[in-house]
């Protein structure tokens, strides 16, 4: 029954990504990172389209010092210790992406101990950017001892909060272990989420017979 359960949970569609909306015109923000931006000052993400915006109407208001579109505190200056000093305070307020942001950073400089501790943190706090990370470094045994049923489990929180990659992931490892009918459930929602790469094994999947026409129109239409 405790199975049962947790299938459902897992194989429940979300109503959006993990990413969710931006906070200023409420469209849904986009998987691509680098069509969107974390402001340090308050940890929102907000669309390049917003933060243009923004910068456009600071700029012909001929501000001296730009603003953030949300939360409206004046940007960090660089190399004054602004930046730092706001994360620190995020991180102290129990923000999890702030905690993400910093265990990345760690993680880049090697230290894989360090990045767990923050990664841990903030999925702890629900945070699927954080559960997806630890997958990895379960996965590969980077400052932990390698965990397959870690790396599932870590894999499973982050699809249920609605990141389509992590989905995908569990259908490749499904799909890899004979389980065409869960992979295939995985890879409708992450594509019904916009994730290319599902949408790719969806279309691969249809020409091997695995998925209707109908199922497949579905999903592009979602994607």
């Amino acid at each position: 029954r405790a199975a049962e359960l947790r299938d459902e949970l897992l194989f429940k569609v979300p109503e959006s990504s993990h990413r969710g909306d931006c906070p200023i015109c409420m469209m849904p923000l986009p998987l691509d990172l680098s069509k969107s931006i974390t402001k340090v000052c308050c940890s929102i993400i907000i669309c390049d389209g917003c933060n243009y915006a923004n910068h456009k109407r600071e700029f012909e208001e001929r501000r001296d010092r730009p603003t953030c579109p949300f939360c409206r505190k004046p940007a960090p200056r660089k190399g004054t210790g602004e930046l730092e000093k706001c994360s620190r305070d995020r991180i102290e307020a129990n923000d999890p992406v702030a905690m993400t942001q910093e265990g990345a950073e760690h993680e880049q400089k090697g230290d894989d101990i360090r990045a767990i501790e923050y990664y841990t943190k903030a999925a702890e706090l629900g945070d699927a950017d954080a559960h997806y990370q630890l997958a990895g470094l379960y996965r590969n045994g980077h400052g932990v001892e390698k965990d397959m049923g870690k790396v599932i489990y870590h894999l499973e929180e982050a699809a249920i909060s609605g990141h389509p990659t992590a989905r995908c992931d569990l259908g490749c490892g499904e799909w890899n272990d004979g389980n065409a009918e869960r992979a295939m459930r995985h890879f409708i929602i992450a594509a019904n989420l916009g994730h290319d790469d599902s949408m790719k094994m969806l279309m691969a999947a249809y020409r091997g017979g695995l998925v209707s026409k109908e199922e497949l129109a579905a999903a592009l239409r979602a994607h």
